[in-house]
């Protein structure tokens, strides 16, 4: 392939990125990253039940992209979701499980009063399919 071709396609790859309808300069790579807009007090399990599962997937996006994220997460998830504005009842448990997997797990429990027990409220789940 000579030097004029490769600058050809080049030129033809940077006019298909900026045909898209997302442009991706700081700012906004910034917002696509964050949580939730603002912050977020979740009271009761149908709120966390309501709620919770799509910011958890944003975190699991997150995770897959941003390794500090993803260490800082494991380490302590409830402090993680605080830090970025979603707040949980005393209650709820935040597990993240098989960390170093392909296929990272969220898991949100709600503990009961004078109980060793914990009901599961949400589970989240990374799984790569791709189709054609």
């Amino acid at each position: 392939m000579s030097l004029s071709s490769k600058s050809t396609d080049l030129i033809k790859l940077n006019e298909k990125k900026a045909q898209l309808p997302i442009k991706f300069d700081q700012k906004n790579i910034n917002q696509a990253l964050e949580l939730v807009d603002k912050d977020l007090i979740l009271k009761n399990r149908e709120q966390v039940k309501k709620y919770l599962p799509d910011i958890l997937g944003r975190v699991l996006a997150r995770i897959w992209i941003d390794k500090s994220f993803k260490e800082n997460f494991k380490s302590n998830p409830r402090q993680v979701l605080e830090d970025n504005g979603v707040f949980l009842p005393n209650d709820m448990i935040l597990e993240f499980q098989k960390p170093n997997s392909d296929r990272p797990k969220i898991i949100v429990y709600e503990t009961k009063k004078n109980s060793n027990f914990k009901v599961r409220v949400v589970q989240l789940q990374l799984v790569m399919l791709a189709g054609r």
